[in-house]
């Protein structure tokens, strides 16, 4: 559940960083910002996995 809910953060967190490249047309923070949202996409997946497994890993 830790890591689905940290990758909800990171995900939440790169989409803003995002946004706010885009608003400032700062690219790099837009490829940081998706960098961190793919971050979380992952640890969300992971969770998904350890939460399907429960006490078996």
């Amino acid at each position: 559940m830790k890591d689905t809910i940290k990758g909800l953060g990171n995900e939440i967190a790169g989409n803003a960083k995002q946004a706010l490249g885009k608003a400032r047309n700062d690219p790099g923070q837009q490829v940081e910002g998706k960098a961190q949202e793919k971050k979380g996409e992952v640890q969300q997946g992971v969770g998904k996995v350890k939460g399907a497994l429960g006490d078996r890993i």
